[in-house]
């Protein structure tokens, strides 16, 4: 597959742009032929079932967003959106409920819940067979094994820009910042997987720049803005950057966007916020082979990976896989 599809080669900056958006639009192409295709020969419509508790701004974009995506590839969705009241009793009852009907494929429990709501408990009591987020202990063991029914969506997405864009990962040095279940420890396991060499960082990891330095390919999954600058990255190296937060502050963004900071400047006048990623873009730029944006990196990846995962579960539920 050719790498230029996926990487922007603007002779302008360094570091050459992988595109998370073209990437996704051919995994939701792939999803949409598939579930034609189960449509046709089996007269199968996958489901997935959205649950969100709460009134989180950032979490009803998150689902309205998944659920569009479900409409674009023909899966069919349903959301259900639960006052902040809700208590752990009832949001089991209503797992269980979608556990339960075989016209439900796919259960997405949206994160973060209430604090009063224990997570671990919800995501234990969804049935693994429809855990199309990959959080289920039973799909984080088998993930460790090497034989997961399902993989986290964010990772899994990573793994599927790094091949797709050409980039080699069997023999590489990989760095993951950031040991979270959902994206530092599974990615550090698909990367195990692929015959990488991974190290992961964390908090307590002493002199991070000196470890993370010596990486081909550093994945970055802390939630803190702009944080891997110049020093932590080695010429030429592959930087995926997986995090999403807003800056408000018009200094900041000239400090991290260099000669893209007018533009961000711009929609912070207009929206009042720009995302950035935890990686500095400009002093990337300056050092790396490759990068991903954000926006436009990695996020729309893991949607796509949801869809996919969608699709699977439809299929495996029906021994089709």
């Amino acid at each position: 597959m050719a790498t230029q599809s996926f990487i922007d080669t603007d002779p302008a900056r360094r570091a050459q742009l992988l595109h998370g958006a073209a990437v996704a639009a051919q995994i939701k192409l792939e999803a949409t032929r598939e579930v034609e295709r189960l449509w046709k020969d089996h007269q199968v419509r996958p489901c997935l079932a959205a649950v969100r508790v709460g009134d989180d701004p950032a979490s009803a974009v998150y689902v309205r967003n998944k659920i569009k995506a479900s409409a674009e590839v023909g899966i069919r969705s349903e959301h259900h959106a639960l006052t902040a009241t809700t208590n752990s009793i009832e949001l089991l009852d209503l797992i269980a409920s979608l556990n339960d009907r075989d016209d439900v494929d796919g259960i997405l429990v949206q994160l973060p819940l209430p604090a009063e709501i224990d997570a671990d408990k919800i995501i234990e009591a969804v049935d693994p067979q429809k855990d199309v987020d990959g959080f289920h202990p039973l799909n984080v063991g088998r993930l460790a094994l090497g034989r997961p029914a399902f993989a986290p969506c964010t990772p899994a997405g990573v793994i599927e820009l790094l091949d797709r864009s050409g980039i080699p990962i069997a023999g590489a040095g990989a760095c993951v910042v950031g040991r979270s279940q959902i994206v530092g420890r599974p990615m550090a396991q698909l990367l195990l997987q692929r015959d990488a060499t991974v190290t992961v960082c964390h908090s307590r990891t002493r002199d991070l720049a000196a470890v993370t330095r010596a990486a081909d390919l550093l994945i970055v999954a802390i939630g803190r803005p702009g944080f891997i600058g110049r020093e932590h990255i080695k010429p030429g190296a592959t930087v995926i950057d997986v995090g999403m937060n807003s800056v408000t502050d018009e200094a900041v963004a000239r400090e991290l966007f260099g000669a893209d900071a007018e533009k961000r400047i711009e929609i912070i006048s207009k929206r009042g916020y720009t995302l950035v990623g935890d990686v500095n873009p400009a002093e990337a730029d300056a050092v790396a082979g490759r990068r991903t944006p954000v926006p436009g990196g990695v996020g729309l990846l893991t949607v796509a990976m949801l869809l996919r995962n969608t699709v699977k579960a439809a299929k495996l539920r029906r021994g089709m896989e």
